[in-house]
Parts: C-alpha cells; structure tokens; sequence
C-alpha cells in the first residue's frame, strides 16, 4: 500500500487525525478575511463585462505583423473607446471594442484596416446587443437561484436542515472568492464565465456531502452512548474522507490548470481563461470550504440542540470521573466505549464513529507486551 494509501486507512480509522472542528474558530476568521478582500475588490475595482454583456463590436484580422499594443492604440484611436486586443493563433488579431452600434462600426473597420495596413475585406466584423447579454445574465441569476433553492430541500430532505443551511453558506462563500478574484485579476466576464460559475457549484457540493453521508451513519443513536460528542464524531468523519476529498480536488485541477496556465498564458488562447479561471478558483475554495466551513458549522448548530447539550454534558462529566480514578484515557481522548460488539469482540462502530486505541489494564497502562524483567 502507498504511503498516501496507508495515510487514508490510518485516518478513517482514527489512529491520526486533526481537529478541524476544534479549530473552527481559525477557519472561520481565515475565511472571512478571504471573503471581504474579494468584496472589497468587487466595490473597488469591480467586473470587467464582457461585450456579450455590454454589446460592441468584435473585429478578427488575418495574419499581421502589427504587434497587440499597437493594434490596440490604433482601434481606440479609431473608435474613441477602450479597446481589448487579442493574439489568435494564427496570428491574426481579435479586436473587442465595447459601445458601437452599426453606424459607427464600419467607419472604424475602415479606419483600423487603413492603420494596420490590410484590406478592409481581410477583416471580419461581428455586433453584438447588449440585450443578448441581459437575457444570458437573467437566465443565469435564474438558473442559480433554482439550483440553491433544490439543493437546500434536497440536503433538508436527505440529512437535515442544518447540513442544508452548513452546504448554502459553503455554496455563497465559494461563489463570493471566485467572483472577487476575477475582480482583483481584470479578466472579462464572458457568457464561459457563468458556465464556469454554474459548473462548479456541482464540484463544490461533492465533497461536502460525502463527509455528511459519513456523518449522517456516524452519529446514528448518537445519545445513546457517552464516549463522543456531536463535534467528535463530525471531526473522525471528516478525517476519515480527507484524502479522498485531497485526491478528487488534485485531480480535478491539474486538467483545469492546464487550461489556465498553457492554454491560457503560455499558447496565448486568452478566451480559456473566461473559463479557466471560474473552474480553478471555484474548485479549490470548494474543496476548502467543505474541509474547513461545511462541517464545523453543521457542529456548531448541532451541538446548540438540548439533546447534543446533554450527551456533550455526560460525555465530559463520564471523562472526568475516569481522570480522577486515574484512567488512561483513549487517543481520542474519550475513556471506555459503549459500543455494540460482535461475538468475537470486534467494535462494530457505525462509518465515520472510529475507535480510539485501547487501554492496558490496570498496572499495564502504555507498557509493551512480553515478559518482565
């Protein structure tokens, strides 16, 4: 077995761990500086829309030897507007001017072909209405107001209504970084860019409920036993899906980086990035927000119902009771266990509730076996 491999099983069966729960506090505080850093981008330097959403022009040019910032002072010394010029792979030009309508663009072809020095019939004109951008921006508000609308009476219905609420937050938080990192960054917000948007609430929802179906088996007839509390069981949940949720993020992003970082950057193919960047920023504040925000605050409501108080309560007082007896607590900390068995004595422990290790008896606490000396 691989030494990752081997990591994953020792997780899930709790011989190491990291109390993700009992650290809450950290991620909470960690996720929203991230959160008012990318609010304070968007007021600050806001989205930069793209001309399917403003409306414009788009002029495509053959082959030139012009370079990009010479074609782009040239189309807005024609145009009177900004200009964003893009490297096409042959070599040709991709001139973006937001603000003409088909009075002024033909002039300006004119004068952009005149400038670069080609034919005005080597260069291919397009219009586009701003209204065609307001009916994709309203389907898309739409589309995601639909899908967290399912999503919270799918999770409400499946888990609880807490694991709903825990999953919204995660979704706006994921949602709320992407957005403001494409402020921060200037790139355009193109019809990719709601594709990428939309696609990654899926991704973001994955992992997180995969450690909620861990948690949903592990805390079955929780009250029934005094060895763990809510926040335990949902922190041995959580460690126990680590790896697979590392292993599933790593992988999903290496095919995205690829587009982001050579498509985009190295081979020039800047019309990835519309895309690209959505998918990449979306997947790793997703794959976060299930670790670190998703789960801690399921505990955090969980443990403000009476009955988790209670078994909270005895679960201490049970601790306490065995310390002062001098007890040898678990590795988890918890002392005895309450756990059904088999008939050869084997825990037999719900998914995601992982038994501690077990103690030496009296006089034999930590020592090795074999004979004395």
């Amino acid at each position: 077995m691989s030494r990752l491999g081997s990591l994953g099983a020792r997780l899930y069966r709790g011989e190491v761990g990291y109390d993700f729960v009992g650290k809450r506090k950290i991620w909470y505080g960690l996720s929203i500086l991230i959160t008012i850093t990318a609010i304070v981008g968007l007021a600050v330097r806001g989205l930069v829309m793209g001309i399917e959403f403003e409306g414009g022009a788009v002029f495509t040019t053959d082959k030139t030897n012009v370079s990009v910032a010479q074609v782009q002072e040239e189309a807005e010394k024609a145009s009177g507007h900004e200009a964003i010029v893009q490297e096409l792979g042959n070599g040709g030009m991709r001139v973006q001017i937001s603000g003409l309508d088909t009075d002024t663009a033909n002039p300006v072809k004119d004068e952009l072909a005149k400038d670069l020095g080609v034919a005005p019939d080597d260069i291919t004109s397009e219009l586009v209405g701003p209204s065609w951008g307001e009916q994709i921006a309203n389907k898309a508000w739409t589309g995601l107001a639909i899908f967290m609308v399912l999503v919270v009476v799918y999770l409400a219905i499946a888990f609880e209504w807490r694991m709903a609420v825990a999953a919204l937050i995660a979704l706006i938080h994921d949602l709320t970084i992407t957005v403001g990192v494409y402020a921060l960054v200037g790139f355009e917000v193109t019809p990719g860019t709601v594709i990428g948007l939309l696609t990654i609430l899926g991704y973001s929802l994955y992992d997180t409920v995969v450690v909620f179906d861990g948690l949903k088996e592990g805390s079955k007839d929780i009250t029934k036993q005094t060895r763990w509390t809510y926040s335990e069981i949902a922190n041995r949940s959580l460690n126990g899906t680590l790896v697979r949720s590392i292993n599933t993020t790593v992988v999903a992003l290496l095919p995205v980086a690829g587009l982001l970082f050579i498509g985009g950057g190295v081979l020039g193919a800047g019309m990835l990035n519309d895309i690209s960047l959505s998918l990449f920023v979306g997947l790793a504040a997703g794959a976060y927000s299930s670790i670190f925000i998703a789960t801690p605050l399921v505990a955090d409501l969980k443990e403000r119902d009476p009955q988790m108080k209670a078994l909270k309560k005895r679960v201490l007082a049970k601790r306490a009771a065995a310390m002062a007896k001098g007890e040898w607590p678990d590795a988890d900390g918890s002392v005895g266990s309450d756990e059904p068995q088999d008939d050869a004595g084997n825990d037999t422990a719900p998914a995601g509730a992982v038994v501690g290790r077990p103690r030496g008896g009296s006089g034999g606490r930590g020592r090795p076996s074999g004979k004395r000396r």
